[in-house]
């Protein structure tokens, strides 16, 4: 796993599939998604490398109920008392209770998709918070949860205004340009999605699988939602 520091208070933890982020206020620290069945050591040691005790993790936010989103977080919780918040239409999935539906594969989605399988299965787990569209958490000074929907129905954003921080789960990704994310149950939605998180031009944005995007990232996000959705509009 790869260690990479975003800003000071912010660092990726970068897996073979997938990435999940360690924001740290003062006092405690909070992990965006949580990697697949068998990240908790790695990330568990990541945080001490920091300079951190990971009982200071406080809450584990899902953007979604995909098995490398939140494949270590029971383990991480049950460790370490963290509280594990998801969207309420995805924490049914994440508890085990109903299947994820099928996303609606491009042909040349279907590798990755079948990559992303190879994943060893998330156990069911445990959501003690439910979250919905602007649901304000405390952390980043008012972490806001954006329903980002399409990639799966309760898929989020997370937005930190106050230090212009975008955690964009799976709905956009980076693979060498900034793009709609890949595998979505409804693309339609997600591209819709995508449209909104590029409006709350954050300065630094996060994706779920990529390069965090910190350089003219409010052009590069309104261009790149734009392009997605198969519009042309220009952005002051």
């Amino acid at each position: 796993m790869d260690v990479v520091e975003v800003l000071p208070q912010l660092h990726m933890f970068r897996f073979r599939i997938g990435q999940a982020y360690l924001w740290r206020d003062e006092a405690e620290l909070t992990l965006i998604d949580a990697g697949d069945l068998n990240a908790a050591p790695a990330i568990e040691d990541a945080v001490r490398e920091l300079g951190h005790d990971p009982a200071r993790i406080a809450r584990i936010v899902i953007t979604h109920g995909h098995r490398d989103h939140y494949g270590a977080a029971q383990e991480l919780a049950d460790r370490h008392g963290a509280e594990i918040l998801a969207h309420r239409l995805d924490a049914p999935v994440i508890r085990g209770e109903e299947e994820i539906g099928d996303p609606v594969l491009l042909d040349w989605e279907r590798p990755l998709h079948e990559n992303g399988l190879t994943l060893p299965a998330a156990p069911p787990t445990r959501v003690d918070t439910e979250l919905s569209d602007g649901t304000v958490l405390p952390f980043g000074d008012g972490a806001r949860v954006v329903h980002s929907p399409g990639h799966t129905p309760g898929a989020i954003g997370v937005h930190l205004p106050r230090h212009g921080v975008l955690f964009t789960g799976d709905c956009v990704a980076e693979a060498g340009g900034v793009m709609l994310g890949v595998i979505n149950i409804d693309r339609e939605q997600a591209a819709a999605s995508f449209r909104r998180l590029a409006a709350l031009e954050a300065a630094t944005v996060c994706f779920g699988h990529g390069d965090p995007l910190t350089a003219d990232a409010v052009a590069v996000m309104h261009a790149s939602a734009d392009r997605d959705s198969g519009l042309e509009v220009e952005h002051g």
